[in-house]
């Protein structure tokens, strides 16, 4: 058995006093609760680096007032929490880093971060990379990204309706796999949805009195068989009772806005991530990122190599 099995797994939420991570904090409070674990709440400063000849890369130490700005920034996430869910153990965690580094380094194989969408709305951020998209496409563990609804407040901290999106895919059969568990722990609704388009203009009227079948039919029901295979791979004995309701979408805008279609109403969106994770983050992949710039519900993305066994 791997290390990263034995370690329990925990719930790591960034926190920096704004809109967006309070919203963040009271979703991931919430399922720390669900899952019976502990929530480590990270507050990174994003130090300045200092390069010696001698020592290597260190980083400036806060001054008093970085620190008790900190100390005041983590004091009011604990508080909130307490409120929020008084069930819950909290440890708080002071990191030089930036952000997304500090989040990657203080979460494991098992466990989940949760994060706001702090810089999601920004078209610059899709090419210079928002802390949200970054940690989705490095970290060690699924990702939730919580929007805020203005006021400081998620859309939702419930788990009773998710959906997932497949293609076939590796990534895809992995998220399906995260949902299927998420639901789980309410014993939620799991909606599938997979989204196929005619990939070549044809004439159904003609195509069909020549004998053949019509196109439609055939990509629905190569669809159909898809989630059910993959259905299949994903459900096991403790998870029969699990709620699915299958959506096979035909779609001539794409994946991203089938499954945003699909989740009106839902709790979560859950996507796999094909990106490679690079230093920049920039590589998450188009349909996670899309979904993710666009879902007004929090969204999980499994990242390229989250939870893979060693």
């Amino acid at each position: 058995m791997s290390s990263h099995q034995e370690r329990p797994g925990k719930v790591v939420v960034g926190a920096d006093g704004s809109d967006h991570s309070r919203a963040a904090l009271e979703w991931a409070a919430a399922e720390a609760v669900r899952r019976g674990v502990e929530l480590h709440v990270v507050h990174a400063l994003g130090m300045p680096l200092i390069v010696s000849a001698y020592g290597g890369p260190t980083r400036f130490e806060p001054t008093d007032e970085i620190s008790g700005q900190a100390t005041a920034v983590l004091t009011q996430a604990v508080e909130l929490v307490e409120r929020e869910q008084p069930t819950v153990r909290v440890e708080t965690r002071t990191a030089l880093e930036e952000a997304p580094l500090a989040m990657v380094r203080h979460s494991h194989p098992g466990d989940l971060i949760v994060l706001g969408t702090r810089g999601l709305g920004a078209f610059a951020s899709m090419f210079v990379g928002s802390v949200s998209v970054r940690v989705s496409a490095q970290a060690p563990c699924p990702v939730v990204v919580v929007p805020s609804d203005g006021k400081g407040r998620p859309s939702t901290t419930k788990l009773d309706r998710i959906v997932v999106g497949v293609d076939g895919s590796d990534p895809s059969r992995r998220a399906l796999g995260l949902a299927v568990s998420l639901a789980a722990e309410t014993d939620g609704e799991l909606v599938v949805v997979n989204s196929w388009e005619v990939p070549y203009p044809y004439d159904p009227i003609a195509m069909t009195a020549a004998g053949h079948q019509p196109q439609e039919d055939v990509f629905e029901k190569q669809s159909e068989e898809l989630v059910a295979e993959l259905l299949a791979e994903a459900m096991d004995e403790q998870r029969e009772d699990v709620n699915i309701e299958v959506t096979v979408v035909r779609t001539q805008s794409g994946p991203v806005d089938a499954i945003l279609e699909a989740a009106e109403g839902a709790d979560a969106i859950v996507v796999g991530s094909r990106g490679r994770g690079t230093i920049r983050g920039l590589l998450l992949g188009s349909v996670s990122q899309g979904v993710l710039h666009h879902a007004k519900v929090p969204v999980v993305v499994l990242p390229r190599h989250a939870d893979e066994e060693n």
